[in-house]
């Protein structure tokens, strides 16, 4: 298996944290957790199927996932290669025109956001390419070709650098009390950008915070009460919604 993850090109950088190239010689059912940011994937060659409810759903070979509040399932066929694209938290609102939280939850054909015709020449130079250098190129291509010259929205950023400041454990009101805003227009706003709620958004940075946490020498007590849970009940309800199993079952598997 290969993940192998490169640095965009300098005028994606504000919007794109890292381009990855995905290989996996054998076929494979995986999970994967929560982040804070959309990802797009492009398959040059395989295939993708989210399974779901004992269900396998195969999806595009251009496809969008937004930000997610559980895990995810996922199976790829053999020999499977995939340039991945993760967004900066800000990133989505500055290439498409759709809300980033009518994506959430969601993992959708890249032409529900994105022009079809756009898409398919970019599957077809992906289809002809040879090298990972021209594959990143045309990934890359595509993305500047759809690149707005919209400002960035300082007051989205500057919540969200406070949530991560305080790894997810500030509360709302005092979030809405550092910005000097209300709590509903704000809320709407950094829905549309982001891609979820602040409240929402702060509980997944404070798991992934969890998530590095747990391979230390910590006890599960430790990492509980220093993220701010209100008890170990409450910690193990949302770690088991995050990623579908109880922290002391995940910590022993480590």
């Amino acid at each position: 298996m290969r993940f192998e993850t490169i640095q965009p090109a300098e005028r994606l950088k504000p919007y794109i944290k890292h381009l990855v190239i995905s290989e996996n010689a054998e076929k494979q059912v995986y999970k994967i957790f929560p982040s804070t940011g959309l990802v797009i994937g492009f398959q040059y060659r395989g295939s993708l199927a989210l399974l779901k409810d004992n269900q396998q759903n195969n999806l595009s070979s251009a496809g969008i996932t937004g930000i997610s509040d559980t895990f995810k399932v996922f199976s790829n066929s053999a020999n499977i290669g995939t340039i991945l694209v993760f967004f900066t938290e800000i990133g989505l609102a500055h290439f498409a025109s759709c809300p980033a939280n009518e994506l959430f939850n969601q993992s959708l054909s890249l032409d529900a956001i994105f022009n079809k015709q756009f898409i398919n020449d970019t599957e077809e130079k992906l289809s002809a390419a040879i090298t990972d250098r021209q594959r990143l190129h045309i990934v890359e291509q595509f993305l500047l070709s759809q690149l707005k010259n919209i400002h960035q929205d300082k007051l989205i950023m500057e919540g969200v650098k406070l949530i991560y400041q305080t790894k997810g454990a500030i509360r709302i009101k005092e979030l809405n009390e550092k910005l000097g805003t209300s709590q509903s227009p704000f809320e709407k706003r950094f829905r549309k950008i982001v891609g979820t709620t602040p409240k929402k958004f702060s509980s997944i940075v404070r798991f992934n915070t969890v998530l590095q946490e747990l391979d230390s020498p910590k006890t599960l007590t430790d990492i509980c009460y220093e993220n701010n849970f209100f008890d170990q009940a409450h910690f193990s309800k949302d770690f088991k919604q995050y990623t579908g199993e109880a922290p002391e079952n995940f910590k022993r598997h480590l």
